[in-house]
């Protein structure tokens, strides 16, 4: 059912309502940008001018601004497996190196099967450590890590028709394969949206070889879990009343930027009363949001004046709350942020950015040629 969540936002309407004007909130972003130069079967040239653009644009239009530790704009790089160009995987690590974001893994697949998504999740993994020093270690194993985002949405084999995956036992393969945490999520309108909404969560062990077997889950920092379940950072899934369609029904907020939708305060404020967070930080308020940038339409929300105007706002608001903080994160530096969240951590944001994952891109090249493989 496509609105087979609504029971679940229902029940937890006054939680997502609860949040108070003077509430102290450090907001955790991250901007997971299912990137597809190859989008619309784009020929070579056009791939090439979208990554460019990428590259020329995002330090001139964002360089100059800084969170509340500091730090510039950093962006999320899921890049598609099936579509894989080694120059223009190159020309994002580059801009990454300058400390503009990082890279995960993205995939679109049909009618695959267990072995050969294993197999090509380690090859691809391996590639992108090897040839560009990208994704991340375990900070004490040495072992890979990535995140990842399903095309199509259909994570775990997850849409009624069977389209657009195969694999039913996809969430332990990706567990297996060094898969940190998925960020496929929301996937409304899709079919393939789960019934839990606005969470960070565990799919347990017992689910993860099941079809769409991380429709529920055991909240983060709820219990504790065995460190072989597979986490998933949602996205927020919220009614708009403010911007109701026909004047009666609300439109459903579901943290996506595209040139129709561009960030702004008012959709940040949904963002928040979304309430994605660990509760042992109720100050943290994690939002990740997706879109596709390398498109034409994608570049116009995150590469044109309306992003800018997004940070000038997020600034402002800082300097008028001394109760708002901002935070600019990666995957990777999210992820570290919940599992300190979870440990306890009582420290900074910035203290606990590389808790338990640590960039490739900060490894010596000893480091990764002697690290272990899965």
């Amino acid at each position: 059912m496509r609105f087979g969540w609504l029971p679940t936002y229902l029940r937890e309407f006054s939680k997502r309502h609860a949040r108070r004007v003077s509430e102290k909130t450090q907001l955790i972003l991250c901007l997971a940008d299912h990137f597809e130069p190859n989008n619309g079967n784009a020929p070579v040239h056009l791939r090439r001018e979208r990554v460019n653009s990428w590259a020329e644009n995002y330090p001139r239009l964002f360089g100059n601004f800084r969170d509340s530790s500091g730090r510039a704009p950093r962006h999320s790089f899921f890049y598609p497996m099936e579509s894989y160009e080694r120059d223009l995987v190159a020309t994002i690590a580059q801009l990454c190196r300058d400390g503009y974001g990082e890279v995960e893994i993205h995939l679109h697949h049909d009618k695959d099967n267990s072995e050969t998504f294993r197999s090509e999740m380690i090859r691809f993994r391996e590639e992108l450590i090897r040839e560009h020093h990208l994704l991340s270690r375990h900070r004490n194993t040495g072992a890979p890590a990535y995140a990842f985002v399903h095309g199509n949405w259909a994570l775990a084999n997850s849409l009624p028709s069977g389209r657009w995956c195969g694999v039913d036992d996809e969430l332990s393969i990706l567990r297996d394969t060094g898969c940190y945490a998925d960020f496929t999520l929301p996937a409304y309108p899709s079919l393939a949206q789960t019934k839990k909404i606005n969470s960070i969560y565990y799919v347990e062990e017992r689910n993860l070889s099941r079809r769409k077997g991380h429709n529920w889950g055991v909240a983060a920092g709820a219990t504790p879990l065995s460190p072989r379940g597979l986490m998933l950072i949602q996205g927020p899934l919220i009614l708009n009343w403010k911007g109701r369609k026909w004047g009666l029904v609300p439109r459903i907020e579901n943290g996506c930027l595209q040139s129709n939708q561009l960030a702004s305060g008012d959709r940040l404020s949904l963002w928040l009363k979304a309430r994605v967070q660990v509760p042992t930080r109720p100050d943290w308020f994690f939002v990740k949001l997706h879109m596709h940038g390398a498109s034409e339409d994608g570049q116009k929300a995150l590469l044109g004046e309306g992003m800018v105007r997004f940070h000038q706002d997020l600034a402002s608001m800082k300097e008028r709350d001394s109760n708002f903080q901002f935070h600019y994160v990666t995957a990777r530096e999210m992820y570290n942020l919940v599992r300190a969240a979870e440990a306890g951590w009582e420290g900074e944001v910035q203290g606990a950015l590389d808790f338990e994952l640590i960039s490739n891109l900060a490894v010596s090249p000893s480091q990764r040629l002697n690290s272990s493989t899965i």
